[in-house]
C-alpha cells in the first residue's frame, strides 16, 4: 500500500473560497462561498483509513472535525466494499497454522498485483476462522471449540464472546429500530436451551433469546448476505432452489425463491441487485451469474456464463484441483472472479480472460466483503475482556 505524506502547513484562520454559480437574470454571475472546514473535510472523508488516521496529525482542527460520530459515518459510507482473501500462513515444522491474513481485494483490472496484496490484519491464534463480515466488523472464531470474538481491524478493537459459547454463528447485522448489532446463532444442545435460531446483542448482559426455526442448521452450510435489510442464504432442497431469508428488522424467516442452480451457489451484490454465482461441477469449465431483476417478484435472469481454458490453465499452472474455490466480485459496474487453481489464486474478467495471478501456498478467496469503519462503536467498551491492539491481532 502506497504511504500517504501530508506536508503540516498552518491554515489560514479566515480563509474562504468561492464558486461560481448560473448567471443571474441580470447578467451578474453569483457566488457562494464555502468554509475551510468544508473544503478538506470533503477530502478527507474520500480517504482510507490509515491515510486519514496520519492525516489527523496535522494539527488540532483536522483532528477534531474528522473524530465527529457524523464525520465517520460519512467516512465509512465513502469507502469500498472490497472482497476479502485469506492468506494462511503456515509453521516451518507442518501444516499447522501460524497466523491468517486478511486481505482486501481491490479487484479492478491492473489494481490488485502480488506485490501489493496487503493485510489489514494477522490473527495470531490456534486455529482461527473468519466467519462473518457486518459493516466493517469482524467475528471470528479460534481454537478447537470454535470460540467467536469480535474485532475492527480500523481500530483494532477487539473483545471475546464469552456470553455465547456453544453457539453456532449464522450471520451478523445492524438492527434498524434499536441501532445494535446483533448475531443471529444456532443451538443444538439441549444443556444449554431449546433447539433453534437465537439473537444476541452485542454490548447486552442478557442471554440470547430464543427465536424459533428448529431446523436453522441448515443455515450453516452457506454463507449469508446482507441484503435490503434482509440475511440470505442458499438452500438446496429436493422439491427445488430456494432462499432462506432473515428479515433483519421483524426479526423472522420466510422464503423466498432462486434461479434453477443445481449447485451450491455464492451470494453477492451486482450493480445494486442481489445476484448468485454458481460453479459447475459435472464440467469444471462454466461459471453461471444469475441476478434478480426483481427482487420483490422473486424474478431471475442469466446474466452471464463464463467458461474457463481449464486444459490450458493445467497446462501453466499445474495439477488440477477437484474442488474449486471461487468468488465473483463486483465493483464500479465491473465483474471479474478470483478461482482458487492448486497452489495459485486466479482473476478472470467476465470473459473468462486470465487477468491476474497470485502464487501462495495458503491463498484463497473468503467469500466475505469488508467496508472498513472507523465509528467508535459503544458496545465494544462493554463487552467482557475488550481490548484495544490485543496483541494475538496484530494490525497492519
Amino acid at each position: 500500500m502506497r504511504s500517504t505524506t501530508v506536508e503540516k502547513k498552518p491554515l489560514p484562520e479566515k480563509m474562504l473560497t468561492a464558486a461560481p454559480l448560473a448567471q443571474s437574470s441580470t447578467g451578474e454571475s453569483s457566488t457562494v462561498t464555502q468554509s475551510p472546514v468544508e473544503s478538506w473535510t470533503e477530502i478527507l472523508v474520500r480517504l482510507p483509513p490509515k491515510a486519514l488516521l496520519r492525516c489527523r496529525a496535522v494539527c488540532r482542527a483536522w483532528r477534531g472535525a474528522t473524530s465527529t460520530h457524523d464525520f465517520l459515518l460519512a467516512h465509512h459510507a465513502r469507502q469500498p466494499a472490497l472482497p476479502l482473501i485469506y492468506a494462511y500462513n503456515f509453521k516451518c515444522d507442518g501444516d499447522r497454522v501460524k497466523f491468517l491474513d486478511i486481505i482486501p481485494f481491490d479487484h479492478r483490472v491492473g489494481a490488485a498485483t502480488a506485490d501489493r496484496l496487503q493485510s489489514v490484519a494477522q490473527i495470531d491464534l490456534s486455529y482461527p476462522g473468519m466467519e462473518v463480515s457486518c459493516d466493517g466488523l469482524l467475528v471470528f472464531s479460534v481454537g478447537e471449540n470454535r470460540n467467536l470474538s469480535v474485532y475492527n481491524p480500523a481500530t483494532r478493537q477487539y473483545a471475546p464472546l464469552p456470553q455465547i459459547a456453544g453457539f453456532m454463528l449464522l450471520g451478523m447485522y445492524p438492527h434498524s429500530p434499536t441501532g445494535k448489532y446483533r448475531l443471529l446463532l444456532y443451538l443444538s444442545d439441549a444443556n444449554l436451551g431449546q433447539d433453534g435460531s437465537y439473537v444476541f446483542s452485542l454490548g447486552s448482559d442478557q442471554s440470547p433469546r430464543y427465536k424459533g426455526y428448529p431446523n436453522a442448521f441448515e443455515l450453516m452450510f452457506t454463507r449469508p448476505i446482507l441484503f435490503r435489510g434482509n440475511l440470505h442464504w442458499q438452500i438446496l432442497e429436493s422439491a427445488g432452489n430456494m432462499l432462506k431469508v432473515f428479515d433483519t428488522t421483524a426479526e423472522s424467516f420466510r422464503q423466498m425463491r432462486a434461479p434453477p442452480l443445481p449447485y451450491p451457489a455464492h451470494l453477492f451484490e451486482m450493480d445494486g441487485m442481489l445476484s448468485m454465482s454458481s460453479f459447475d461441477e459435472a464440467t469444471n469449465t462454466t461459471i453461471d451469474i444469475w441476478m434478480s431483476q426483481d427482487y420483490d417478484n422473486e424474478l431471475w435472469a442469466l446474466k452471464y456464463r463464463v467458461k474457463l481454458p481449464v486444459a490450458d490453465l493445467t497446462v501453466q499452472f499445474g495439477k488440477f484441483v477437484e474442488y474449486w474455490n471461487f468468488m465473483v466480485t463486483s465493483r464500479d459496474g465491473g465483474v471479474s472472479m478470483l478461482v482458487k487453481f492448486g497452489e495459485w489464486l486466479l482473476q478472470f474478467d467476465i470473459n473468462g480472460k486470465l487477468i491476474a495471478s497470485f502464487h501462495f501456498r495458503g491463498l484463497v478467496p473468503a467469500e466475505h466483503c469488508l467496508k472498513q469503519t472507523l465509528v467508535q462503536h459503544t458496545f465494544f467498551p462493554m463487552l467482557q475482556g475488550y481490548v484495544v491492539n490485543n496483541s494475538s491481532f496484530i494490525g497492519c
